[in-house]
C-alpha cells in the first residue's frame, strides 16, 4: 500500500505524506519520497509538500530503521531526498498542519517556504535518544540564530508555530480552521509571477547565499556514522526507545 501521493496539477507538483496519524518516515515512505522527487521537473512553478491527517505533518524517521545494519541505508536514502530538494529549480512549499518533529521537521525546513497552521509545532527530539539530526544541524545553523538553533538541537524541546515563525523557521502562521484557504491564497501570490523568473531568482539567491549543502552534509554524515554511531550511548538511546525504558547513559 502506498504511503505517499504524487499529483501533477496545472501549477504544481504535489507530494502528500499519506500514512496518518504520524506519517513516519520509514524506509518505505522514504523510498517513495525519493522516487516522487525524481519525477519533479521544472515544468511547473511550485512543489507543494503536505501530509494527510490532523495530528502530524510527520513525527519523524523510523527509530527501527536507525538500528543495526539498517542505519547506513536509511541515512543514505533519507539524505538523498534532501540533496534532491536542494537542487530543485522550482519553488518548494511545505504546508504543516500538525507536528513536524525529527525528520518531519527537517523535511519541512528543506522547503523554500514553510506555511504552518496555528496548531503546528516543530522540534528535533533526537538528542533524547542519544543521537542528533544531521540535516537539522545544517538547517538550524543557517535558518535560526546560532544560539537558538543550538538550543533546539541540544534540548530537543519543541516550539509552537508562532515561536517557530519568530525564530525564522516558518514564514507565516494561519488559523487552523482556515489553513487550507489561507495557504492557497498565499501561494497565488507566487503564481501570478513568471515561472521562469521565479526559478532564476531562486537560483540567484542560492548562489548569493553560498555554502554547498551536499558538501557540508557529507561532513556531518561522517560524524554521525563514523563517530556518533560508534558510541555506546547512541545505541543505548535507540534501544531504550524501542524497548520502552529509560536509557542508561555511560557518557561514552
Amino acid at each position: 500500500m502506498s504511503k505517499l501521493e504524487l499529483e501533477k496539477t496545472k501549477t504544481a507538483y504535489q507530494i502528500k505524506l499519506s500514512d496518518p496519524p504520524l506519517n513516519i518516515l520509514d524506509m518505505a515512505m522514504l523510498t517513495e519520497l525519493r522516487n516522487a522527487l525524481r519525477h519533479v521537473k521544472s515544468d511547473r512553478p511550485l512543489l507543494v509538500i503536505s501530509a494527510a491527517g490532523e495530528k502530524a505533518f510527520s513525527a519523524g524517521a523510523s527509530v527501527q530503521d536507525h538500528t543495526g545494519d539498517r542505519i547506513e541505508q536509511m541515512l543514505t536514502t533519507f539524505h538523498e531526498c534532501f540533496r534532491m530538494m536542494s537542487r530543485l529549480d522550482l519553488v518548494s512549499i511545505a504546508l504543516v498542519r500538525g507536528a513536524a518533529l525529527g525528520g518531519g521537521c527537517e523535511l519541512a525546513l528543506a522547503a523554500d517556504f514553510v506555511l504552518a497552521s496555528s496548531k503546528a509545532k516543530f522540534g528535533q527530539p533526537e538528542i533524547a535518544l542519544g543521537v542528533f539530526p544531521p540535516v537539522a544541524a545544517y538547517q538550524l545553523s543557517r535558518q535560526v540564530h546560532p544560539r537558538r538553533g543550538l538550543e533546539l538541537l541540544l534540548t530537543g524541546d519543541p516550539v509552537d508555530a508562532p515561536t517557530a515563525r519568530e525564530l525564522g523557521m516558518v514564514n507565516l502562521v494561519f488559523d487552523h480552521e482556515s489553513f487550507d484557504e489561507e495557504s492557497r491564497r498565499w501561494m497565488e501570490r507566487l503564481l501570478r509571477h513568471s515561472a521562469s523568473s521565479l526559478r532564476l531568482a531562486k537560483k540567484a539567491f542560492r548562489i548569493a547565499s553560498a555554502g554547498d549543502f551536499s558538501d557540508r552534509l557529507a561532513r556531518v554524515e561522517e560524524v554521525y556514522l563514523g563517530e556518533l554511531m560508534e558510541t555506546f550511548d547512541a545505541n543505548e538511546g535507540l534501544s531504550a526507545f524501542l524497548e520502552k525504558r529509560k536509557p542508561a547513559w555511560k557518557d561514552e
